[in-house]
């Protein structure tokens, strides 16, 4: 331990000698991922990273659940209050890189017994004294403070990219939450609209059936169907008050759906902006996690200065001017001026290890920052390049299940013309009818699957740069975590 200690001692001294800054220079660590996202589609003229949300989701009513939630979702409430918790502890910090005055006063008195006095006789006394005193404030030569200080300002600054972070998956999930709304509420009434048409199916087969020109086999069939579709309908009904329940506890205003206009269908356009994503991975630095990621690094940089500084000389000073009398009466009488001087230079010496350990901590923590950096940015591509995959595949599929649709619904057709001339049996009706439903049923889902892919997409590239408020502040951040060579 001794060994150790005196090898921190001898490179801390090394560092006095040379003037070098305590802290390492700090050099953003290269991104360990592709140049490029190797699958992207470009659909419109503008990308989705200069996007303003407004913009990205042009639907009225889902700009409107969006605001609102932004103004009262509980969870926003606390991440917010996060910021201003992080920000106050960077104020506490930095107000040590400052003196401090404060106005003194106290009275002293004692009684010293006549055993122990000089004179034989017991003596009291009693002094007042009153000014402005100088608590012990360090003279930050190497470092030491200022470090501390910047690693408390990059940990309010990620903390204020976390809120940021939030607020775009905030945004996210509303419109997430909204989709599954309008796509329950499609798939429930293409339900109503199969349990119309079979329930249509079976009174005219029970009519039939009574003039003996229809048999119980397709009676019993054609109601078998109609039970399965109302049993889909009530199965669909609760998936929408689901959705619309999840959808109301994000937005934190129970009683704005009701007021709110009937949505859009999922097959009309402006639900979602048709924008191009054709970009470079470097928008992976724009992200608010990946910015959060970094200012931590830079954290735990600054830290190392600090604990470098630790084993240097620190040099403290302190004192009071002010006044000081026998009496209150006379505290600010002439000739009653006091002072104090106390500067103070202490250094560690025999403390066991503990300020190697420290160093040895703020060295491990860097480690793990840059391991915490890079692997954010790796999840942040993978999450980019799986989307875009998604989203060109999803389109294929879409445009599959669209085709798949409309021949049902022609098959359909021709299945029930046949019936009614008598050429084929109602069992071929029903098929159709299932297989019809089935096809809609998917490409609803599928067209959901899609503007939640565009959404998440959005989430993904970190949004408008108009929704990165500590971008300058990031910046300048950045700029200042570096020492001077």
């Amino acid at each position: 331990m001794l060994n150790k200690t005196c090898t921190a001692l001898a490179v801390a001294g090394a560092l006095l000698a040379s003037g070098c800054s305590l802290a390492p220079f700090y050099e953003r660590p290269a991104a360990p991922v592709a140049g490029d996202w190797g699958k992207a589609s470009a659909t419109g003229q503008r990308n989705i990273d200069n996007t303003p949300w407004r913009e990205f989701f042009p639907d009225q009513r889902l700009q409107a659940l969006i605001t609102t939630a932004l103004d009262y979702n509980r969870d926003l409430r606390i991440a917010v209050a996060r910021v201003e918790e992080a920000r106050g502890l960077y104020g506490v910090q930095r107000a040590d890189r400052l003196p401090t005055l404060n106005i003194t006063g106290g009275q002293t008195a004692a009684r010293v017994p006549g055993s122990v006095s000089t004179t034989g006789q017991q003596l009291y006394t009693r002094r007042y004294d009153g000014g402005i005193g100088l608590p012990a404030f360090e003279l930050d030569f190497w470092g030491r403070v200022a470090n501390l200080s910047r690693a408390a300002l990059n940990n309010y600054l990620a903390t204020e990219e976390a809120q940021r972070a939030f607020r775009l998956s905030l945004i996210t999930d509303v419109a997430n939450a909204y989709f599954t709304v309008l796509e329950t509420e499609d798939r429930a009434k293409v339900a109503e609209e199969t349990v119309r048409a079979r329930q249509e199916g079976r009174d005219i087969l029970a009519k039939r059936r009574e003039v003996g020109i229809a048999g119980d086999l397709d009676y019993l069939q054609a109601d078998g169907a109609l039970e399965q579709a109302k049993a889909d309908l009530a199965n669909l009904t609760r998936q929408r008050a689901a959705a619309a329940s999840a959808l109301v506890l994000l937005v934190g205003e129970p009683n704005l759906m009701k007021e709110l206009p009937a949505g859009k269908r999922l097959t009309e356009q402006g639900v979602v902006a048709d924008l191009n994503v054709s970009v470079p991975s470097e928008v992976l630095l724009k992200r608010p996690d990946v910015m959060a990621a970094e200012l931590q690094l830079q954290a735990a940089n600054a830290n190392i200065g600090a604990a470098r500084a630790a084993f240097l000389p620190r040099l403290s000073i302190g004192g009071t001017v002010g006044s000081a009398a026998p009496a209150l009466s006379g505290l600010f009488d002439s000739g009653n001026g006091a002072w104090t001087f106390t500067p103070t230079l202490s250094m560690p010496l025999f403390d066991w290890g503990r300020t190697a350990n420290n160093l040895d901590v703020a060295e491990a923590r860097k480690v793990i920052a840059v391991a915490q950096y890079e692997k954010t940015i790796q999840q942040a591509f993978k999450e980019i390049a799986d989307l875009l995959v998604a989203r060109e595949e999803l389109a294929k599929q879409l445009t599959s299940l669209e085709a798949v649709e409309r021949a049902q619904t022609e098959r359909l057709k021709l299945a029930d013309a046949r019936y009614k001339g008598g050429i084929s049996n109602y069992l071929e009706v029903l098929d159709a009818q299932r297989e019809s439903f089935t096809a809609q049923q998917a490409a609803i889902q599928t067209r959901s699957a899609l503007l939640a892919n565009a959404a998440n997409l959005y989430k993904a590239l970190g949004g408008a740069e108009e929704d990165r408020a500590v971008k300058a502040d990031f910046d300048k951040v950045a700029e200042q975590s570096q020492p001077r060579k």
